[in-house]
């Protein structure tokens, strides 16, 4: 099943399942507890993204070739850092690249969503997938000169610029994902192919994800886990390849679909 979150013609949130004829049917309930997919058929006024996230756990370097491609030894442990929920931005929305505190150097990541469904503390991994409320595609936006140059050796402040966190276009249930390490995922910019990997590269698994974030962690319903992304950022190509305003970039994953944003630059 996939789950939509949504403004309706009289701007109301509502959530609804899309359905194989692309109509989408009202859901109702808790997606975090008991839902049910009425028989109402909805009209869709304005896409957001799939959830609203209780927290933001991103682990970097989780891709073999990644960790290659900047010339980086594969961690021992996952690498963990957070972004703000002030990050996230719905599908169709700008990236906006900074100007109030200056940023030349906005990079994008394409990477896996994990939304976590049910409260979690010490999972072990082989049950760790019965956690898990669905996948979702994500843009792990990055202003490189301050994540590396300016952050003080710390990722956040690089990482959770407002509009950094596009999440999108649905949420695909596990019913229809029951291996996440088995997907196909592409960005391109205007059209360009950026990266075009999957999932199977990752150094820790989605599984071994969450056994180690859970580890002596509550993690809470809403959790949205970015697991990483594969070789083919701005940053490794050469010459350095930054978003700027007037590019469309898309994220596109298998059996979930595809994510697209402009870029523009912030003017507030």
């Amino acid at each position: 099943m996939k789950i939509i979150r949504f403004l309706d013609t009289q701007g109301k949130v509502q959530i609804a399942a899309q359905q194989p004829d692309g109509s989408a049917r009202l859901v109702e309930g808790d997606l975090y507890g008991d839902f049910r997919v009425t028989g109402k058929t909805v009209s869709i006024g304005k896409l957001l993204a799939p959830v609203e996230p209780s927290q933001f756990l991103c682990i970097g370097l989780n891709y073999r070739r990644h960790a290659e491609e900047g010339g980086v030894t594969p961690p021992q442990f996952p690498v963990l850092f957070m972004k703000g929920v002030n990050a996230v931005q719905n599908p169709g929305d700008p990236i906006l690249i900074p100007t109030a505190l200056p940023s030349s150097e906005v990079d994008y990541e394409g990477e896996l969503a994990v939304v976590i469904g049910k409260t979690c503390k010490n999972v072990r991994r082989d049950a760790a997938l019965k956690y898990v409320l669905g996948y979702t595609c994500a843009n792990d936006v990055s202003a490189r000169d301050w994540q590396i140059k300016k952050g003080g050796s710390q990722w956040c402040r690089g990482k959770t610029f407002d509009t950094f966190a596009p999440l999108g276009p649905c949420l695909t249930l596990t019913d229809e994902i029951p291996d996440p390490n088995r997907l196909q995922l592409k960005t391109t910019i205007s059209g360009a192919v950026m990266q075009n990997w999957n999932t199977e590269d990752m150094i820790f698994d989605v599984p071994a994800l969450i056994e180690f974030l859970s580890g002596s962690t509550t993690l809470v319903p809403g959790t949205v886990i970015l697991t990483g992304t594969p070789h083919g950022v701005g940053m490794a190509q050469k010459p350095p390849r930054w978003l700027k305003p007037g590019d469309t970039i898309t994220i596109e994953i298998e059996k979930i679909g595809a994510l697209t944003n402009p870029v523009k630059n912030e003017t507030a």
